[in-house]
């Protein structure tokens, strides 16, 4: 009888221990609650939370659903209460890193943009200044069109100084460099005639450029020939290009080795009205014949004349030339007409003292373009001034 009554105290006391724990579990959080039920379990069943210490089956919470069904139930609610704790703050942060990555997007797009419009704005930018650099190098050519004083030209040592480079072997009077004898001839050519109008040649046919390459003609003089022969045809010429080599393994005589050749080529073609032997020039290393023209790197020309004249001798009975007057007044409105549309494009007009093949034709010409430090496209950027040169002078354009 006394262990009856025991058990039954013991199952008031738990009771009242149920409902008290319970509320005061409700109030005090998961934790509290869990150490009242341990300490419940401590007091009537020890070994089963031994065991658990020591690693064992999870069996207490068995038990404890059996023997005391409430806390069991209030068990399950803390975990579901935690498990929903959980799921709402992975939600929360998911949201939060979509709205974080939304931000970044949109910083990006707005980046992008920003940066696309400041492209557009250094575009436009540089447009503007192109163009008012375009605007700018017209304005000089213009101004500079008018820069040659005609009347200066009646000055024998002005005319001389400034357009000519005479060499120390020849001489030259003020009755060849008048400005009036000069100017006077008429160089317009008889565009109706049948047949090629213009002769281009080589005497030197071996000339190239410092980024010529060796066995390719189209790099040498002679390429820069087919430009100009391109050029003038466009511009309503008939050119005859003759590509003769005449200075290969023997370039003192070549002179000589073309003169049969040439004279040949204008008795076929009685059209033939300009003959124009195209060459490039030496000089040192350092040095570099190169302007600017409409935006290009050109290689500076060079117009060329024989006067069959020496210093020593005096005129060479055996190199007699009747055009030299002629040649002359075609170098001289050439560099004219240089010096009003594209200043600085010609260096000064060098007179040397034998003859270069120019008896056969009034309107021969030699002309240097650019020299052994140019490159291939500076000196065909020059072909493009020099047409339109030869245009104004022979069409009176």
């Amino acid at each position: 009888m006394l262990v009856f009554f025991m058990v039954i105290d013991f199952v008031l006391v738990g009771c009242f221990l149920y409902f008290w724990g319970g509320g005061l579990a409700q109030s005090l959080g998961q934790n509290l609650s869990l150490k009242f039920y341990n300490g419940v379990l401590n007091v009537y069943i020890p070994g089963l939370l031994c065991v658990q210490d020591e690693g064992g089956p999870n069996v207490y919470q068995d038990v404890t659903a059996s023997m005391y069904p409430a806390i069991a139930y209030n068990e399950e609610q803390l975990w579901y209460e935690a498990r929903e704790e959980d799921l709402s703050y992975y939600e929360n942060l998911a949201a939060m890193e979509n709205l974080q990555a939304m931000q970044m997007i949109a910083e990006n797009e707005e980046a992008v943009e920003k940066e696309n419009m400041e492209q557009k704005g250094k575009q436009a930018e540089t447009e503007t200044k192109d163009k008012k650099a375009e605007e700018n190098r017209e304005n000089e050519n213009i101004e500079k069109k008018t820069a040659v004083n005609r009347k200066k030209l009646d000055d024998y040592d002005y005319l001389r100084q400034t357009f000519f480079q005479i060499d120390n072997t020849t001489t030259i009077g003020r009755d060849q460099l008048n400005a009036d004898k000069l100017l006077g001839p008429d160089l317009t050519i008889d565009r109706s005639v049948d047949g090629p109008q213009i002769l281009i040649y080589h005497t030197h046919s071996q000339e190239g450029y410092k980024d010529s390459r060796a066995g390719d003609d189209s790099t040498t003089v002679v390429g820069v020939g087919d430009y100009l022969t391109q050029l003038l045809e466009e511009k309503g010429f008939k050119v005859l290009h003759h590509k003769g080599k005449y200075d290969v393994g023997d370039r003192d005589h070549a002179y000589s080795n073309a003169a049969g050749p040439v004279e040949q080529l204008i008795k076929e073609n009685p059209s033939i009205q300009v003959v124009i032997d195209l060459h490039r020039d030496g000089v040192n290393e350092k040095t570099r014949l190169t302007t600017e023209i409409n935006g290009k790197k050109t290689a500076q020309i060079m117009f060329f004349n024989g006067l069959s004249r020496t210093t020593a001798t005096g005129d060479i009975a055996y190199l007699k030339n009747p055009y030299i007057e002629n040649n002359l007044a075609f170098s001289f409105q050439m560099q004219l007409a240089a010096a009003e549309a594209y200043p600085g494009f010609t260096r000064r007009i060098y007179l040397k003292g034998y003859r270069y093949n120019m008896h056969f034709c009034p309107k021969s010409m030699l002309v240097e373009v650019g020299a052994q430090t140019n490159t291939v496209k500076e000196a065909k950027n020059a072909m493009e001034p020099l047409a339109e040169l030869l245009a104004k002078v022979l069409k009176k354009e």
